[in-house]
């Protein structure tokens, strides 16, 4: 049925659209960030700054705990246009339209257990140590 409805439609010249974010009509509102938040942390499964490694990466970067929010994938699709925020994708696939460094690494797991990818996690936090670190002149 839905075809013969989209085919009189587009005979009427009528423009369909679809829907970027469908659950927000089901009830689901957009993601708003407290004030003075520093790193947004992007993960399937957000492991929360209490994590080992995540609590040394924090403290490495000399962000409190209080400045960092978790996010999934889907939550920060409903993040409001024109936030200006650190963001670290940890093991996810998203887009990313925040302006900010934009750090990325495999899962939390991986990172356990791959110096490598603990290494090449490091080289981009020097890439934006700029934006991490504060320097005295």
């Amino acid at each position: 049925m839905s075809s013969r409805r989209d085919w009189l439609l587009q005979q009427m010249g009528i423009t369909q659209y679809k829907l970027r974010r469908p659950r927000a009509l089901q009830g689901e509102v957009a993601v708003s960030l407290p004030a003075g938040v520093r790193l947004l942390v992007v993960a399937e499964v957000p492991p929360g700054a209490r994590d080992p490694l995540v609590n040394d990466i924090l403290r490495s970067l000399e962000i409190a705990e209080q400045t960092v929010v978790f996010l999934t994938p889907d939550q920060l699709a409903m993040l409001p246009a024109g936030i200006v925020c650190a963001t670290w994708l940890l093991g996810a696939e998203a887009e990313i339209s925040l302006s900010g460094p934009q750090l990325k690494s495999p899962p939390l797991e991986a990172l356990y257990h791959d110096a490598s990818a603990r290494r090449a996690l490091w080289q981009q936090i020097c890439e934006h140590d700029v934006d991490f670190f504060t320097h005295a002149e």
